[in-house]
């Protein structure tokens, strides 16, 4: 079992609770399957993928249709209630085990080096700490595995990247879920040690106005071989 054993680093059970949001994005996340065509960046997201994986914020498991037959496992942490609910329905209908458990990407209650490949989408823009989430996940990663990421965060002109720091300042936080706008993922992941490998910016959806949340940055890291 790759759960690890109740201790000082183990995420509560809850440790994020946006009831009112969760609720909204497991709708709007199944409408962009096919209007923002969300299932073909999910689908490019996990290609090539094998052995056991862990999911980092799975949500409502959406995910879990489009690990290709090569994984033998994914353990999917989702730390919302009503999504991790949702997870585990969407777990059932998976063609491979999927184990849905709760914790925080801060404090990810497994084992260290258990792991050949690691998911994050749409996730580094809403954790409290995302280094310490990135150190979590190189953690769980054995040397040489597998970060594959899809994520929103700063983009555009003065103009826009302005408007993305003044929403986090205010709004946008508390009305979504905890989300930031302005965050830079590529940058994160380069402070935090991986090797960068191929990555492409685009915006969501690819043909529509540009938003603050729009744009858009999908690719794969590794944990360092040397760890």
């Amino acid at each position: 079992m790759p759960l690890r054993s109740a201790g000082s680093t183990k995420a509560p059970r809850d440790a994020v609770h946006h009831p009112l949001f969760a609720r909204y994005y497991a709708r709007a996340s199944v409408a962009a399957e096919t209007r923002m065509h969300m299932a073909d960046v999910r689908r490019r997201l996990l290609t090539g993928l094998s052995g056991r994986v862990i999911e980092i914020g799975a949500g409502n498991g959406l995910n879990f249709a489009h690990y290709p037959g090569t994984v033998s496992e994914v353990v999917a942490i989702e730390p919302e209630r009503h999504l991790r609910k949702l997870a585990v329905d969407a777990a059932l209908r998976a063609q491979m085990p999927v184990d849905v458990a709760p914790g925080a990407a801060e404090a990810l209650p497994v084992k260290s080096e258990a792991f050949d490949a690691a998911v994050v989408s749409l996730v580094l823009c809403s954790v409290r700490d995302v280094p310490r989430a990135l150190s979590e996940i190189r953690r769980v990663l054995r040397p040489g595995g597998e970060l594959r990421f899809f994520e929103h965060g700063a983009g555009g002109g003065k103009v826009m990247r302005f408007t993305q720091r003044a929403m986090d300042a205010t709004v946008w936080p508390p009305l979504a879920g905890g989300c930031h706008l302005a965050r830079d993922p590529v940058g994160s992941l380069r402070a935090a040690g991986f090797e960068l490998g191929p990555y492409r910016r685009m915006m969501m959806p690819e043909n529509g106005p540009a938003l603050p949340q729009s744009f858009c940055v999908l690719g794969t890291a590794w944990r360092p071989v040397s760890d």
